[in-house]
């Protein structure tokens, strides 16, 4: 897998079910403990939906959008889920005293895999040059045996 974009849209896809996977885990402890569920606000479960709906949104725009909005997409949805993972799941639970709690190594691992794979997307975006995309984009699919040739 040479092209960037394909790339760059695999790392998302690993970023969401990451992301996914942590808020299984933090509904199993939700559900099987004693204490009443969390209760957001709508503005708080508004800013969860879009950080969720960027990493999926960036699935086919890393693959659909052109070079230059492209790259500037990566990055600056890149940063943003990078921000949102350090403060969300490292710095307040680390603020708020729930270092010792039982989900905390749990947020810490899945964060660390996250904030690498949201770091990984902000690099190849930022060391994306635009000749690269134009070579790779030109695949030929060759079957000599059959005397087929296709662009």
């Amino acid at each position: 897998m040479h092209d960037r974009k394909e790339q760059l849209s695999l790392f998302w896809l690993f970023a969401l079910l990451n992301y996914l996977y942590a808020d299984v885990f933090a509904l199993f402890d939700i559900v099987g403990s004693q204490d009443p569920a969390p209760h957001f606000p709508q503005w708080a479960m508004l800013g969860f939906a879009v950080l969720m709906e960027i990493p999926i949104a960036m699935i086919p725009a890393s693959r659909l959008l052109p070079f230059t909005a492209n790259r500037l997409a990566n990055i600056i949805a890149g940063a943003i889920e990078t921000l949102a993972v350090i403060l969300l799941q490292l710095v307040v639970p680390l603020a708020n005293g729930a270092w010792h709690e039982h989900m905390f190594a749990l947020y810490m691992f899945f964060g660390t895999i996250e904030t690498v794979c949201t770091s990984v997307i902000i690099w190849r975006a930022w060391t994306w040059s635009g000749g690269e995309d134009a070579v790779s984009s030109e695949r030929i699919v060759r079957q000599p045996e059959a005397g087929i040739t296709s662009s």
